[in-house]
């Protein structure tokens, strides 16, 4: 009868650890389901907005000017920021605020993306702390799951005049 239990309670524990593993691999690889705070991507994405992000992209290094992409926080790496690819590498990015009269440009350094909110007068991002290592990028979104009546993929930015492609 112990050696019964003991052999239940083992194979209970091996499925545990290879459906866990799964579970590891699928949320680190493929994506997962993300709640969204804050206002810095209004009115892209509202606070407590549910979103699918994938990770293969980061992997494959295809994220592009455009995407929003979840971050590991420069300032704060146990969590995580929402924001809009603005510059890749090489790219010449506006670095001042909106409000700014003389406008200043620098060039993104390799390795690195340029993040901004979509609201820009409330968002602390690339042009608080820089330019964001290509490694802290955890994934992109897709679309929005949650509220069901806007359910679907992102609308593009509404600061697209901030890219620039000189």
């Amino acid at each position: 009868m112990f050696r019964n239990a003991l052999g239940k309670t083992l194979r209970f524990l091996g499925y545990t650890v290879q459906y866990g593993c799964i579970a590891h691999c699928a949320f680190e690889y493929l994506g997962g389901i993300v709640v969204c705070s804050g206002p810095s991507m209004e009115p892209t994405i509202q606070s407590s907005d549910i979103v699918f992000s994938e990770n293969l992209s980061r992997h494959f290094y295809s994220i592009r000017k455009g995407d929003i992409v979840i971050v590991k926080s420069p300032t704060d790496p146990k969590s995580n920021i929402c924001k809009r690819v603005i510059g890749l590498e090489g790219d010449k990015v506006c670095t001042s605020n909106p409000s700014d009269f003389l406008k200043t440009h620098s060039f993104v350094p390799k390795g690195h993306v340029w993040l901004e909110g979509d609201n820009l007068r409330n968002s602390t991002d690339s042009r608080c702390y820089g330019p964001v290592p290509y490694g802290l990028i955890r994934g992109r979104i897709c679309f929005k799951i949650w509220p069901l009546n806007d359910f679907g993929f992102l609308r593009a930015s509404p600061n697209g005049h901030r890219f620039l492609d000189d």
